[in-house]
């Protein structure tokens, strides 16, 4: 795989001739990748992911045979398998794609600076870059699907997170929404920005706390505009201790 100062390796996907030429003249275009092959289906990819190692593969949904998402569903269970973006005319997908790992969605036809910021995610998720790029943000905003369309929920408009098998449900003042994603993955993502493990089904943003109290039990609960989230003993002096750090920091009661 790529080390530091080393360009990319990446795998490109998509039956259609015209879209895949296109994609594989952009990503060679880009100056963080080193080699694009490619694949009209998804057993060719499957034949080229195993004869080498790839850092990423751009993959389209609607294809024959198996589908893109049956495709990173099977690349997942790799030892070290290779981060995954799609590149699909579908938005409607979106929520499964990230529910199955990939790092970004991108709809067709992709513009070069935005295919560069999904370059940027690649190359930090594959450890080459220190830290961040400017302006890019992973999951800053998520999708979530709604009466058979998909709108996106802002990150900072979520007060917690509740786990339900492998989804999550995102209680926001606009509501509840459910999301194709465990827990623990979400919580990689988002920790940065202020959400933290309360409880193993619950992740809550700290800045979104009104005030702690106790239920009739004596357990403690976390209150936030959009209810309350139980807190266990075991993250309950963590939990206190981000709150006086937010409220030294100017944080608290800002959502």
């Amino acid at each position: 795989m790529t080390g530091p100062g080393a360009g990319l390796r990446v795998l490109a996907v998509d039956d259609v001739a015209p879209a895949l030429d296109e994609l594989r003249r952009m990503l060679l275009e880009s100056p963080a990748v080193d080699d694009v092959a490619v694949a009209r289906d998804p057993l060719a990819a499957l034949r080229l992911l195993q004869a080498g190692p790839f850092d990423a593969v751009f993959l389209d949904v609607a294809m024959p045979t198996m589908d893109g998402l049956e495709l990173a569903a099977l690349l997942a269970r790799m030892t070290d398998p290779p981060v995954i973006v799609f590149v699909t005319a579908f938005e409607q997908h979106a929520a499964s794609a990230y529910g199955l790992g990939a790092i970004d969605y991108l709809l067709k036809p992709v513009g070069h600076e935005r295919l560069g910021a999904a370059l940027d995610r690649v190359r930090r998720f594959r450890g080459s870059l220190p830290a961040p790029a400017p302006g890019v943000d992973a999951l800053a905003a998520v999708p979530v699907e709604l009466a058979g369309r998909t709108r996106f929920v802002r990150r900072d408009d979520v007060r917690f997170v509740e786990a339900q098998g492998d989804y999550v449900r995102l209680h926001a003042p606009s509501g509840s929404h459910l999301l194709r994603i465990p827990i623990s993955r979400l919580e990689e993502h988002w920790q940065h920005a202020g959400f933290v493990r309360v409880h193993r089904s619950y992740l809550l943003a700290v800045p979104a706390v009104r005030e702690l109290r106790s239920d009739l039990t004596g357990g403690l609960l976390a209150h936030t505009d959009v209810g309350d989230v139980p807190v266990s003993r075991r993250h309950a002096r963590e939990l206190r201790e981000h709150l006086l750090e937010a409220a030294i920091r100017g944080e608290l009661d800002r959502r």
